[in-house]
């Protein structure tokens, strides 16, 4: 029994030794090391020659800890001790817990292992400097697994300094092999308390006490879309983002052009981060101090940091899904030391939740509420609720919908109920009853005992990548993350609906609300001439919605973008020093605090949003459309009022092509030209197609095509097509005049209605009178199709018809229709009508 010299070792020698650095191992060792040890060890050696940093240490192997355990005579002991376990009892686990960790504690090591540990320590104070700062994690041999990830089950400390502070805290990480929370994984996840083994790393510190750390995942965590990149990033030492203790930045890299070079980060999120973890010079190794507001206000990450960040993420997982034989997502822990500016990453395991989904059903989940409905789904529709409690009636608005108690990040993308437990004390878990909806400030791995009986989780701090969310993914509960004040707001035993199937952001609306859950099996599905494109005007949903069969996106909507995440007028940040409104002023510059060039601000969420939509479905075709406002819907906007007129009819006026090239919107269309520039050249994502809707005449076309290659984008250039709607009477008269200026047609069939009836489709006097299924409507949509296939042009349809009346879908098939784009929830059905229809036609 001895340490070793970095060398390489036989594997009789591994086996009995008690030390081993983390350059003599593999993945291959996690039986010797552990998971965390092994896999540091198969980093350092195989991905620092391509340019990944790992710090160096050490780790105590499963062969010490054994020698350990028997040496003492402890196994008997404990398994005395564990003879009457009831881990669905939180109080007796938690005495057989407490009683197991005592007794390792007080149990001495031997003696070759303090000082095998003690030299080890020593050698690498010989590479730093004395008293060298070490991380100390716990590594089980059954940890970051692809189906157990073992994640925090075990203790971590920081900043340990001193040979007797790194024996202390190795003897903790030994002892914590019996914390309640891993006796309690262990005996659900079926493994054995006596055939684990502890190892124990220590690692040199990073020192991102000085500067930020965070999490990230090679695949989105909560639709498993396993193309994109998420990462955290918060201030300080790392354990606050795991912990769940702050509000972290949010990061989306696409991996795909990534690696070809490019720079496509499609979202940012900036997060609160109003703590962070630093070294403290007391008798604790670390304390939590508050960020200051000037530092929350900024991201933690430059761009330069996140692109690196994301590559590695790429060659890590690339390396691992090697190594396995299969697509291997990663779940890896990063820091920035603050001295050096260099990032690091720290930790690497498999990612276990979305990885190991299997089954090729559509599951969806909509709430339910008089005519409305909220969510997304499609498929048979199953009642899984009662009527909607009292409480829930009277928190409806005037526009029918539910107004949410509290809102935060959703983890998952289900909706469950219950009444709320609120528990701020861990010593008071023994009070939570299954099926209650978890509210607490935040949790760590010792609440897990009781996690898995909650119908859902709500927490005050933490972001997507905090414990909470990862074990709320683990164990299949959705979780609200980040509510930043759930424990004043919900009081104790007030049912409540957890909806996380709105989008990004999670809600808790008052009392049972009825919902539906829709299971559409994707097997055997047909596959049709007719390509059944999507209509996507949320980004937040793309991710979720590229997982729908389809051939792409054939109208995503600019207007959601501008109107819900970007919220200003571009003229208002185009002349800023110009707006009369102080108030106005003042809100904008809350908004755009981050930006001294007002315009950039517009670039970078357009681009972003049309990026991330761009980047859910590539390579298949996303067809962007330009800004399609009215001028009422633009002074709506956040400044809009002092650039826009009034008009006595905006739906006919001064909207969509005839803005883009006119004195009072020209430098505002160069913003969004600006951006799909952006999405194309700098992000890679050439799948985009811009398009122009309300084009009255083929010259207007001609002037908007000018103006958009004035900005960059050049029909043609980087096979750069421009698509136009084909929504006025004009344009099918004048069908072949406008396929020599575009290079495709998309109908809008709600505007060629409103054009070919003559009626308001906002007046309810005539509403009864507007139909897409009238004769006239369908000989103009005729001759739309036949004039496109003469000049060999693309024509689809994106208008609101097809998704309402599977009889108009059937009609288009029969024209020859190149493509349908619908409503995410009539996909599925439309899809199977369409190949009914071919099957007939065939």
């Amino acid at each position: 029994m001895t340490t070793v010299s970095k060398n390489t070792l036989s594997q009789s020698s591994q086996e009995r030794s008690l030390i081993l650095w983390f350059d003599e191992v593999g993945i291959a060792d996690i039986p010797v090391v552990g998971g965390k040890n092994a896999s540091l060890g198969e980093m350092i050696q195989q991905l620092t020659p391509k340019g990944i940093n790992v710090p160096t240490g050490f780790a105590t192997t499963a062969y010490a800890y054994r020698y350990f355990i028997q040496s003492a005579g402890l196994e008997a002991k404990l398994r005395k001790l564990f003879a009457d376990l009831d881990v669905e009892d939180v109080k007796n686990l938690r005495e057989r817990g407490k009683k197991a960790r005592s007794l390792l504690i007080h149990t001495p090591f031997p003696v070759e292992l303090r000082e095998a540990i003690a030299k080890a320590y020593q050698s690498l104070c010989e590479q730093y400097n004395a008293e060298t700062d070490v991380a100390v994690r716990s590594s089980a041999t059954a940890e970051d697994l692809p189906d157990a990830s073992f994640a925090g089950q075990q203790e971590t400390y920081l900043n340990v300094v001193g040979a007797e502070g790194v024996l202390a805290a190795c003897h903790k990480c030994f002892a914590s092999i019996f914390t309640d929370r891993a006796i309690s994984y262990r005996h659900t996840k079926g493994f054995d308390h006596f055939s684990i083994a502890l190892a124990v790393g220590v690692q040199k510190m990073v020192r991102s006490d000085l500067a930020t750390s965070g999490v990230m995942f090679s695949i989105d965590t909560e639709t498993g879309f396993k193309d994109a990149a998420l990462i955290t990033a918060a201030y300080g030492l790392g354990e606050n983002v795991v912990q769940g203790s702050v509000n972290p930045d949010e990061y989306y890299v696409f991996k795909p052009t990534l690696k070809a070079g490019f720079r496509p980060i499609i979202d940012k999120k900036l997060g609160s981060k109003e703590l962070k973890m630093i070294y403290d010079d007391g008798s604790k190794f670390t304390k939590n101090v508050s960020v200051l507001p000037s530092e929350r206000g900024k991201f933690a990450l430059s761009d330069e940091e996140i692109l690196q960040l994301g590559t590695w993420a790429c060659l890590i997982e690339d390396h691992y899904s090697q190594i396995h034989g299969i697509s291997t997502p990663m779940d890896i822990e990063w820091a920035k030391d603050g001295i050096t500016n260099q990032l690091f990453i720290v930790q690497a395991r498999p990612e276990t939740v979305q990885s190991q989904k299997t089954g090729n059903v559509l599951r969806s989940y909509r709430l339910l509420l008089g005519n409305r409905e909220w969510g997304i789904g499609n498929g048979e529709k199953t009642f899984q609720s009662p009527l909607p409690s009292i409480d829930a009636i009277n928190r409806v608005s005037t526009d029918d919908s539910p107004i949410p108690l509290v809102t935060g990040r959703a983890i998952g993308e289900a909706i469950s109920q219950g009444k709320a437990r609120l528990i701020l004390d861990v010593q008071k878990l023994d009070q939570f009853q299954v099926g209650e909806v978890l509210v607490t400030e935040r949790t760590d791995p010792d609440w897990e005992p009781i996690m898995k009986r909650a119908s859902a989780i709500v927490t005050n701090s933490g972001g997507r990548t905090c414990h909470a969310a990862i074990i709320a993914r683990e164990l299949g509960v959705p979780a609200i993350v980040g509510c930043g004040n759930a424990t004043e707001i919900l009081k104790p035993g007030q049912e409540v609906t957890i909806s996380c199937a709105e989008g990004e952001e999670g809600k808790v609306y008052a009392g049972l609300l009825p919902f539906e859950v829709e299971e559409v099996p994707l097997e055997n599905l047909p596959r049709t001439r007719t390509q059944i494109l999507m209509n996507v005007g949320n980004p937040q949903e793309a991710l979720s919605l590229s997982a729908i069969p389809n051939d792409g996106v054939g109208l995503a909507r600019t207007e959601f973008i501008i109107a819900n995440q970007i919220q200003i007028h571009p003229m208002a940040l185009i002349h800023y020093d110009l707006l009369k409104d102080e108030f106005v002023k003042a809100k904008i510059a809350e908004i755009t605090a981050l930006y001294d060039e007002k315009p950039q601000y517009f670039v970078d969420k357009l681009a972003q949003g049309i990026g991330r939509i761009a980047a859910a479905f590539y390579p298949k075709p996303v067809i962007v459309r330009m800004s399609d406002f009215k001028s009422n819907e633009y002074a709506n906007l956040l400044g809009g009022r002092q650039f826009e007129p009034h008009e006595e009819n905006p739906m006919l006026g001064w909207r969509g092509a005839a803005r883009y090239y006119d004195e009072g919107y020209r430098e505002a269309f160069a913003l969004e030209c600006h951006a799909i520039k952006r999405v194309r050249e700098e992000m890679g994502l050439t799948n985009v197609i811009p398009m122009i809707p309300f084009c009255r005449t083929p010259d207007e076309g001609r002037l908007v095509l000018a103006e958009m290659a004035k900005n960059g984008l050049k029909q043609g250039v980087n096979d750069l097509q421009v698509y136009v709607m084909c929504e006025l009477p004009s344009n099918v008269i004048l069908a072949e005049e406008f396929a020599d200026v575009f290079d495709g047609f998309s109908i809008g069939s709600n505007d060629l209605t409103q054009l070919t009836l003559g009626i308001d489709r906002d007046s309810a006097l005539v509403a009864r009178l507007f139909d897409e299924r009238s004769l006239a409507v369908k000989r103009m949509v005729k001759m739309a199709i036949e004039a496109a296939k003469k000049c060999d042009r693309k024509i689809g349809i994106c208008g609101q018809a097809p998704s309402d009346y599977p009889e108009f879908a059937q009609f288009l098939v029969e024209q020859g229709i190149d493509s349908i784009s619908l409503n995410p929830d009539s996909v599925l059905k439309t899809m199977l009508e369409v190949a009914k229809v071919e099957g007939t036609n065939s």
